[in-house]
């Protein structure tokens, strides 16, 4: 930042109650943020429902608050210089805080569309920040355990967020998933200021890049509205796609062209000329991917051809966090004295191990068979986040820390929509492939098939009946053989992951840079 010495000096660390209550307050509004990208998905038919459009209609309840959070990521360096990292993320709870109670109020679904996109939008900048002012708290010592606090907010939010949702939705009315955000961001707006304004960063009166901006709304809205639509469109078979498909792409050229040679572009591309930077956003965008379209995967498979109610399948997700929330803080503490390669290493090797366990599920399945690779995903959970996000920050000057940050953040949330949107496309295609090819050995009149007619005829149902309930098991065992197939090829993507880790150079300060973000003003 170009300003005076003595102003650009980072403020102390925080001590005692003042440190455990900020670090309270960012994690709280953090939780607030990630709980709002999944709690509504449980509730869509409900808020569909009550507002008499169809379910279809009712997912741009979620896609609007996606465009636009994804949009507004990557805008935190630029706004943050602009407006102080302080005043930005206050403003940014605050209005969020406002959004969301309009979400509640909304009376129709246009309006409840246009004020989650505003949601999306405003909290944009809470992810980055909440990092930013968390690491300006502790002392380089202890960035790995300030990044431990972090990343439980966010590894617990996802997972609560479809079973708070449900209940609510089920013990009270939607709105009130939107009304709890109320309380949470005005306590943590009150202790943020309190704390924190007096460390206020330099700001700068940076020009607005205009072009730069739309560039980023237009190929980045296109793309999310592309994956979107996709599936229920056939994907490029629909003209629809494909015109979104080709604004996204020349969107995201001309994007590049203008940033690299705009004086202050709205994203900070010269990042990606440090190794450590683009090698640890890349696996932390490529790994997130995976893992979020594989914890998409499970639950639909559980529920469609399991016979599983949606609370049972949040509930076969929820154990996930729990190794995560104990190993999170040994890994914060250790982190720093030892190599973070050697921590996301393993975080890849067991990822793989879990969906090598879940490639072998049949649909004899048990609660017990399907619990046990998820209760170890908390393990590679604990050694993903923190070694990563230490090794993305490890080369970066402190006040750049908001545009690395957010800029990282930003590839995330968009390979957890493109992972979302592969997963559960090659699903259902493979297990149209899986069904052709069971249904093929069936109609050789072989004997097993006959037998089971007979047996099923024999049980009181008539031939038609007895056909529909050998589809059904066809339909149940294509879907498994399906699922086992992404399981399978995500393990071995997760294990090709490992070199591109070792292609960063080992942090040389304690905690990397996320310790010298421990002064990111």
């Amino acid at each position: 930042m170009s300003a005076p010495s003595s102003a650009a000096a980072p403020p102390p660390p925080l001590t005692g109650s003042a440190r455990t209550w900020g670090t309270l307050a960012l994690s709280a509004a953090t939780f607030m943020n990630v709980l709002d990208t999944s709690i509504a998905n449980v509730s869509l038919p409900a808020i569909a429902g009550d507002l008499g459009v169809s379910p279809t209609q009712g997912t741009w309840v979620i896609t609007s608050f996606a465009v636009a959070n994804a949009i507004a990521v990557p805008l935190t360096g630029w706004l943050s210089q602009r407006f102080g990292q302080v005043r930005l993320f206050v403003a940014s709870v605050t209005l969020f805080v406002i959004a969301s109670l309009l979400c509640g109020l909304a009376p129709n679904m246009t309006l409840l569309i246009a004020f989650r996109a505003l949601q999306g939008f405003v909290a944009g900048p809470m992810i980055p920040l909440s990092q930013a002012l968390l690491l300006s708290s502790y002392p380089r010592a202890l960035a790995g355990l300030a990044m431990a606090m972090w990343s439980m907010t966010t590894l617990i939010a996802p997972v609560t967020g479809p079973l708070l949702g449900g209940w609510i939705t089920d013990n009270m009315a939607w709105p009130w998933i939107f009304y709890i955000n109320v309380p949470v961001g005005i306590a943590a707006v009150v202790v943020t200021w309190g704390i924190f304004h007096k460390r206020e960063t330099v700001r700068r009166q940076l020009p607005i890049d205009s072009i730069g901006l739309a560039l980023l709304v237009i190929w980045v809205g296109a793309m999310q509205i592309m994956l979107d639509i996709g599936k229920e469109h056939d994907w490029f078979e629909s003209p629809w796609v494909v015109a979104c498909a080709l604004v996204a792409a020349i969107g995201f050229v001309a994007f590049l062209i203008w940033e690299r040679g705009d004086d202050h572009p709205v994203v900070d591309l010269t990042l990606f000329r440090n190794r450590n930077f683009w090698a640890g956003s890349l696996a932390t965008a490529v790994g997130y991917g995976l893992f979020f379209g594989n914890v998409v995967l499970l639950p639909l498979w559980l529920q469609q051809y399991m016979g599983y109610t949606a609370t049972q399948a949040g509930e076969v997700m929820a154990p996930v966090g729990l190794l995560a929330l104990v190993l999170s803080p040994w890994v914060g503490k250790n982190i720093g004295k030892s190599d973070p390669r050697r921590f996301a290493t393993f975080a890849f090797l067991v990822f793989a191990l879990v969906l090598w366990m879940r490639s072998n599920f049949n649909t004899q399945a048990d609660l017990a068979t399907i619990m046990v690779p998820t209760i170890v995903q908390g393990i590679s959970m604990a050694f993903f986040f923190i070694p990563l996000v230490t090794i993305t920050l490890s080369e970066i000057p402190p006040e750049r820390i908001p545009a690395a940050s957010g800029l990282s953040n930003f590839m995330r949330i968009t390979a957890g929509a493109v992972g979302t949107s592969i997963a559960t496309t090659l699903w259902e295609r493979r297990a149209t492939l899986h069904h052709a090819q069971l249904t093929e050995g069936l109609t050789q009149g072989n004997g097993a098939f006959t037998q089971a007619l007979q047996g099923l005829q024999a049980g009181g149902l008539t031939p038609q009946q007895a056909l529909a309930q050998v589809e059904r098991m066809l339909n149940q065992q294509a879907f498994m053989l399906a699922a086992n197939d992404i399981f399978y090829v995500s393990a071995v993507l997760f294990m090709l992951l490992i070199p591109l880790v070792w292609l960063a150079h080992a942090p040389r300060a304690s905690a990397g840079s996320a310790d010298a973000a421990a002064g990111a003003h």
